[in-house]
């Protein structure tokens, strides 16, 4: 994937990216220059073997500052991510093999690495120009009538009750045929779009897409078809998007909880369980409701109480 000019210069002058490089720096030069004094400071032990070790880590940090302060990349954030998963790993191990001594400030290393690397996994996945397309499928059936199902999914501002990344759909155009879409993506990252209804066939099909502009190109589509024997009405959606920065970005969205399968699948189970019973039903292990995304389904559900509802829509 090639940078051009304006990017690496967008680069250079990004806060973000200069600090990481100043933060690269000043923990490499230490590594290199007392690699012991610099594991002792950790809690680890100084062997000549850590030594080698702390010293082409502290290569690595330097040749990263050196990227990043003087020709800015996306790939020398990544590589900043690949050196971070590395240095937890080593930090873990040595947090399983420790004999006692220094214990807590390996921990508070430890600890203090992880925040550095969700950093830096921020910076890469954001700075990082394109996309991939990505096309994702779910099915459900749900106990209605086709035209019930239809009329229920054709309702766009209620979309957020059940797809848990919506945070608020707005229509803005007379018949529903355009609207304003705000979500939330990777990281807390708050994206919108506005959106047009490009098919609307009643109890058959819906179909959209975001407008030029948009945070995020995508598209969609939602089926509604007669389940077999009469069992209710099986919806199939289908989902195109751009998943910034590529493959790598699309699995540190999965590693961070926000896997677009993952998404569609939960959005789809909680629209079975709106148009079957008319409300949201949450777990006991998430009485949050969609402040605790990442925690349903868990347990047997269940209604919401009085109370409960009270404060979700307060």
């Amino acid at each position: 994937m090639k940078t051009d000019t304006s990017t690496a210069s967008a680069l250079r002058h990004d806060p973000l990216v200069r600090g990481l490089g100043v933060f690269s720096g000043l923990v490499g030069v230490p590594q290199v220059a007392a690699p012991g004094r610099f594991l002792r400071e950790l809690g680890l032990a100084d062997t000549s073997r850590a030594r080698w070790a702390n010293v082409c880590v502290g290569v690595r940090e330097l040749a990263a500052a050196a990227g990043l302060l003087g020709r800015p990349h996306p790939a020398w954030l990544w590589g900043r991510v690949g050196g971070d998963v590395m240095d937890l790993t080593l930090l873990a191990r040595a947090l399983r093999n420790h004999h006692g001594r220094d214990v807590r400030r390996t921990a508070a290393a430890t600890a203090a690495l992880t925040v550095v690397t969700a950093t830096d996994v921020y910076a890469a996945v954001t700075r990082t120009r394109g996309s991939i397309p990505v096309e994702v499928t779910a099915a459900t059936t749900v106990g209605t009538s086709p035209d019930e199902a239809y009329q229920l999914w054709h309702r766009v501002d209620r979309l957020p009750e059940f797809m848990t990344h919506l945070d608020e759909v707005r229509v803005t155009g007379p018949g529903l045929r355009t609207s304003h879409w705000t979500a939330t993506g990777p990281f807390g990252r708050r994206i919108e779009w506005e959106a047009e209804t490009t098919q609307d066939v009643p109890a058959q099909l819906i179909a959209w897409r975001s407008c030029p502009g948009a945070d995020i190109e995508n598209s969609g589509e939602v089926r509604f078809t007669p389940a077999p024997g009469g069992r209710g009405t099986e919806v199939h959606v289908t989902l195109r998007y751009g998943i910034p920065a590529g493959p790598l970005g699309k699995a540190v969205a999965g590693w961070f909880g926000a896997e677009p399968h993952q998404h569609l699948d939960d959005g789809l189970r909680r629209f079975k369980q709106v148009a079957e019973t008319g409300e949201v039903v949450r777990s006991d292990g998430a009485p949050a409701g969609k402040r605790a995304r990442r925690e349903f389904p868990q347990h047997p559900a269940r209604p919401l109480t009085e109370d409960e509802l009270k404060e979700v829509l307060s």
